[in-house]
């Protein structure tokens, strides 16, 4: 890889074909750090659609491992939530033994997280709605957590970016003080949505951590490359890069 990636690069499998967590990824990585995104094209945001997401990641993996990337990163929870916690685990297994590449997923990243601050028991927002909360619920659970609620904001799949950082807010501290007695976290599943803002003004408001993908992304990248460098204004796992 170049010299200008002296400190590691990762190679990223987005789910969606859209700006907004990639930019904030690059802004936020310490210099040193080179990033080669993918892309797939998830486009309907549906439970078919994601049953079917995995196998496309394939190709783009190997593609990644055959630039010699020192990581790779497929992204997207519901994909591999889907598979469930050990499903999932076994086919990240399966992946690295045959690129003899260290990967993590969406889920892994935040279940690692989660574990670095301690958190047994956390109130989870998505941008999704229906029964498909409760899958990723259950994919908590089975990895040993608490789920004391998992809503979601009724937003069509492709208008996620266009959510105000102020709405979302909004709706994920009307979900916590539910349960804010018993909540240690909370959880923000999908990096669709633009709220990194508000991570800071949460964390001050709630009194708990705030895990949210693309922050918890940066801070596993730099654990994965043996990498040191707090990031200030995003919440404390990244402010302190805890460690786990």
């Amino acid at each position: 890889m170049a010299y200008t990636s002296w400190r590691g690069v990762v190679g990223c499998v987005k789910p969606t074909m859209r700006p907004g967590s990639i930019e904030e990824l690059i802004r936020i990585l310490p210099d040193g750090i080179g990033v080669l995104p993918l892309f797939l094209d998830i486009q309907e945001g549906t439970t078919d659609e994601f049953k079917r997401a995995v196998d496309p990641y394939v190709p783009m993996i190997e593609k990644l491992a055959s630039k010699k990337v020192d990581l790779i990163h497929p992204e997207g929870a519901p994909p591999f939530m889907f598979l469930g916690y050990k499903g999932e685990e076994k086919l990240l297994k399966k992946w690295e033994d045959k690129y003899g590449i260290p990967m993590f997923t969406s889920g892994t990243n935040h279940i690692r997280a989660l574990k670095a601050l301690g958190v047994k028991r956390f109130v989870g927002a998505t941008y999704f709605t229906g029964k498909i909360n409760d899958l990723f619920a259950k994919y908590f659970e089975d990895a040993g957590f608490d789920v004391l609620a998992m809503e979601g904001v009724d937003v069509p799949f492709d208008q996620v970016g266009h959510l105000s950082s102020h709405e979302v807010y909004a709706h994920v501290k009307k979900a916590f003080l539910k349960h804010r007695k018993k909540a240690e976290a909370i959880y923000l599943l999908g990096s669709g949505w633009r709220v990194m803002e508000v991570i800071d003004t949460l964390e001050q408001d709630t009194g708990v951590p705030v895990i949210h993908p693309v922050p918890a992304r940066c801070w596993e990248i730099q654990r994965r490359l043996s990498i040191h460098q707090p990031v200030k204004g995003y919440g404390r796992l990244l402010s302190e890069m805890i460690a786990d």
